[in-house]
């Protein structure tokens, strides 16, 4: 099983943005357009990102009652997008309408259900009632989506070995929260592993982010992790 980088574009601006994706085109195929970016630039932003030549992983996070969540599918199926987020949080319903409208509109869209947030531990999921681990959690949510039809779902790396044992071996498995062995971190991520570490656990992809995007030489960080991947 290989493992692919994503590219989190999580910047401010278009501008910001526009030189890290001259630098990286190339390097790597998937970037991530998330609610930041989307809800400045709107869909022309990932017409022209996937202009460049990259393939695009767009972040919603999509959260409503089943037929809103649908017909937001349904929107967003004419866009040159590979990979769509949703909440496994939503339940059973709100995923299997959201298939079916995905099958309908966009057969070859991989939908990924998101399972528990990297910025959530134990004690934010007891504040919100959920009194489980972080693994109980994702590997509750991940057999519901496998059940609804879900083919991908997005987890901590520190799940992946979990889920790998307890779903099909087709699902596949995105895995933010990916810091190299160097990095010192600081951020708002709770759950993480290095970028060998989640291909060897079985991550189909990672996400990062903050790594490339704050490095002096992003394509030198760039590099780097897709050399860490292939040495696993």
């Amino acid at each position: 099983m290989t493992c692919d980088l994503i590219l989190a574009l999580d910047v401010p601006t278009r501008e910001e943005a526009a030189p890290i994706l001259r630098q990286l085109c190339g390097e790597l195929r998937w970037v991530k357009i998330g609610l930041q970016m989307f809800t400045a630039y709107g869909p022309d932003y990932v017409r022209t990102v996937a202009g460049e030549g990259f393939n695009i992983f767009l972040d919603l996070k999509l959260h409503d009652i089943p037929n809103t969540v649908a017909k937001a599918i349904e929107s967003l199926a004419p866009l040159p997008i590979g990979m769509l987020t949703l909440h496994t949080a939503g339940g059973r319903e709100m995923m299997t309408y959201a298939r079916k409208a995905q099958l309908q509109t966009k057969p070859d869209l991989l939908l990924l259900g998101v399972t528990v947030l990297t910025s959530m531990d134990a004690t934010g999921l007891s504040e919100l009632g959920i009194n489980v681990s972080p693994a109980t959690q994702v590997s509750r949510l991940g057999k519901l989506a496998a059940a609804a039809g879900l083919r991908g779902l997005v987890c901590s790396p520190l799940e992946v070995g979990l889920l790998r044992a307890q779903l099909p071996a087709d699902v596949q498995l995105v895995t933010p929260g990916i810091r190299p062995a160097d990095e010192t971190g600081g951020d708002d991520q709770k759950r993480i592993m290095t970028p060998a570490n989640a291909a060897r656990a079985g991550s189909s992809y990672i996400v990062v982010g903050r790594p490339i995007l704050k490095a002096k030489d992003p394509v030198a960080a760039t590099r780097a992790i897709l050399a860490d991947l292939k040495s696993a």
